[in-house]
């Protein structure tokens, strides 16, 4: 069973192992920002207000933030955004050739949006920034406590994404055609709807793969029409737990039970009937729950000492980038999910959302 049965262009592309041959075959747009990224205490959480294990949007009380958890931690900076985050790992795992995977997204003409650029070359990620001067570069303040991690974005020119200043030129746009498989964060609802909405029928109208991520309570519950804006175009559905139950309590599922929120996921209205929709929730160190056909999987995780854990910030964007990484090679959901728990394996064992030179995945 694979994504691709029923598909009128599965004709099998034979490869060798993992020979994609195809450029800008993965294509992810999304909140470019760079991850400031310290191990701090409890009392600076209470201090503003964050909860150990959450992402948030910055408001007027988080400003100071930023500011003093350089001065007062010792800090480390990555490029990062879940959606960037997960096409580098995507990347990472594919390895060769390279620019397998694309990016869009925004960014300011600052040194901040230098080191992203410069990252995503070293990653060797297609990344075409739209760059504006009205805002600076976006950041994200990875507050770890423990094996938790606390963040706080604060979106700047990440939120200046503009459709007719750049996915519809026509040099972008082909990029968005050359595509097979696509991922977009639910973050960037809170960005650029016109932007999903766009990608996602272009998706669906050719028959691709367009793949969504929850991404965090609040986007359930405060973004909610523009998420289900989007939902039928959905034909994989990225979570974990706690945006599940999230989810859950705001479509009025009435249960709890991961494994049924998945399927009630699963059963939403779609617009290409030609493909079943996936629903794939991770649940930390218990198994990963997937929705195929009529059937409820559970796969279990990686095991993992909890002295190995250094950092969990960037465990679920790898999952999805290991994921992905399969997908767009056509292979079997459940190697896909392999590739995941590989890639969140090798993430959490390293400070921020970084990797070793070489995967070692089979």
């Amino acid at each position: 069973f694979t994504l691709l049965q029923g598909c009128a262009e599965s004709k099998r592309l034979k490869r060798g192992g993992n020979n994609l041959n195809f450029p800008n075959s993965l294509f992810g747009m999304g909140n470019p920002l760079l991850d400031i990224s310290a191990v701090v205490d409890k009392d600076f959480l209470e201090k503003y207000g964050l909860k150990p294990n959450d992402q948030i949007l910055a408001e007027d009380k988080h400003k100071a933030l930023f500011e003093e958890i350089v001065k007062k931690f010792k800090v480390e900076y990555h490029a990062g955004g879940a959606t960037q985050n997960s096409i580098k790992i995507a990347q990472w795992m594919i390895q060769d050739p390279h620019k397998v995977c694309t990016f869009f997204g925004c960014i300011g003409e600052d040194k901040f949006g230098e080191i992203l650029k410069q990252k995503a070359d070293e990653a060797h990620v297609d990344a075409y920034y739209y760059e504006q001067t009205e805002e600076p570069t976006g950041t994200c303040a990875a507050c770890i406590t423990g094996d938790n991690r606390s963040l706080v974005a604060n979106l700047a020119a990440a939120n200046c994404y503009k459709k007719d200043k750049h996915l519809d030129l026509k040099e972008n746009w082909k990029l968005v055609e050359k595509a097979k498989v696509y991922y977009i964060a639910g973050f960037f609802l809170t960005v650029s709807l016109e932007s999903i909405l766009k990608v996602a029928k272009h998706a669906s109208e050719n028959n691709k793969l367009f793949t969504l991520n929850l991404s965090a309570p609040f986007i359930s519950q405060f973004f909610k029409d523009a998420l289900m804006e989007v939902m039928p175009y959905v034909d994989v559905l990225f979570g974990n737990e706690t945006e599940a139950a999230t989810f859950s309590k705001e479509q009025g599922f009435q249960t709890e039970d991961i494994a049924e929120i998945a399927k009630k996921a699963e059963a939403l209205p779609k617009v290409n009937k030609k493909r079943p929709r996936i629903v794939v929730f991770t649940q930390g160190k218990d198994g990963t729950i997937m929705t195929k056909g009529d059937k409820v999987e559970t796969f279990p995780v990686l095991k993992i000492d909890q002295k190995d854990i250094v950092d969990t910030n960037g465990a679920g964007d790898a999952f999805v980038g290991g994921f992905l990484s399969e997908l767009v090679q056509d292979k079997e959901l459940e190697q896909c999910v392999k590739a995941g728990h590989y890639a969140a394996n090798v993430i959490i064992r390293r400070a921020g959302c970084t990797f070793p030179e070489k995967p070692d995945f089979h």
